[in-house]
C-alpha cells in the first residue's frame, strides 16, 4: 500500500530529509531539483515538497498520509489530524516581543499585536484576560512596533538575534515549538501498519539528535 509524505521546504525540510535518508527512505528526494514530487519505488512512497504553511492542508485533506510540520502551524490551523510524534528538530519558541522596556499587558487598554499567527495570539491573550487588536502580517514582523504599527509582536524566536538587532526583546515565551510528525485520520485507520513503520524509522534517527 502506497504512502504519501509531505515535507516542508527550507531548513526544517532539509533536516527532515537528512533524517529520512539516514533512516533508509527518501533517497529519491533532490532538494536542488525544481521537482516537487519524488517517488521511492522500492518502498512505494511518494514525497511532496511544500511550503510549511501548506503541509497541514494537504494532510488534513488526505492528499498526503503523513507530514512533517512545525507545532506553530498545527496550533494556528487547529486541523483535524493526528499528532503522532514530537521530533527533536525545528526547536524554537513562540514569543511575545516588543521595544525594550515596553509592556506586554496594559490593564483594560486594547493592545495592538502584529503576527503571522492571529488565531494562536487571540487564544493566548484571551487566556490572560488582555484585550487585543490583531494586525495580520506575513513578513518583517519586527518592523511593526518600531514603526508604531503595533505595541507588540507574536512571532517565532530561535536565537533572538534579529530581535536584538532591531532594538526589540522577548517579553514572554508563549509556547515551545518542535517539528511534529502528523497524519491524516483516515489514512491512519487504513494504513496504520505502514504509517507506524515510518514513524518508528523516524523516531530511531531522531533519538540521535541532541537536545538544544
Amino acid at each position: 500500500m502506497s504512502l504519501t509524505i509531505a515535507i516542508p521546504k527550507g531548513r526544517l525540510g532539509t533536516q527532515a530529509i537528512e533524517m529520512l535518508k539516514a533512516a533508509g527512505i527518501g533517497e529519491s528526494i533532490n532538494e536542488k531539483s525544481r521537482k516537487l514530487v519524488f517517488n521511492d519505488e522500492e518502498r512505494n512512497i511518494n514525497f511532496l515538497l511544500l511550503k510549511n504553511s501548506d503541509i497541514i492542508t494537504y494532510v488534513e485533506s488526505g492528499i498526503a498520509d503523513l507530514g512533517i510540520s512545525g507545532k506553530d502551524m498545527i496550533m494556528e490551523k487547529s486541523a483535524d489530524i493526528y499528532e503522532l510524534y514530537k521530533m527533536n528538530i525545528g526547536k524554537c519558541k513562540m514569543s511575545v516581543a516588543g521595544i525594550k522596556g515596553g509592556k506586554i499587558f496594559k490593564d483594560d487598554t486594547i493592545i495592538k499585536v502584529a503576527t503571522k499567527f492571529p488565531d494562536t495570539a487571540k487564544k493566548y491573550f484571551s487566556s490572560r484576560g488582555q484585550k487585543i487588536k490583531i494586525i495580520k502580517l506575513n513578513g518583517s514582523i519586527e518592523l511593526a512596533p518600531i514603526l508604531g504599527l503595533s505595541d507588540v509582536i507574536v512571532d517565532i524566536v530561535e536565537t533572538g538575534n534579529t530581535l536584538r538587532a532591531n532594538g526589540l526583546e522577548v517579553f514572554e515565551d508563549m509556547y515551545s515549538i518542535n517539528a511534529m510528525v502528523i497524519s491524516n485520520k483516515i489514512s491512519y485507520k487504513f494504513k496504520r501498519k505502514e504509517i507506524k513503520e515510518i514513524v518508528e524509522l523516524i523516531r530511531r534517527e531522531d533519538s540521535n539528535v541532541k537536545d538544544n
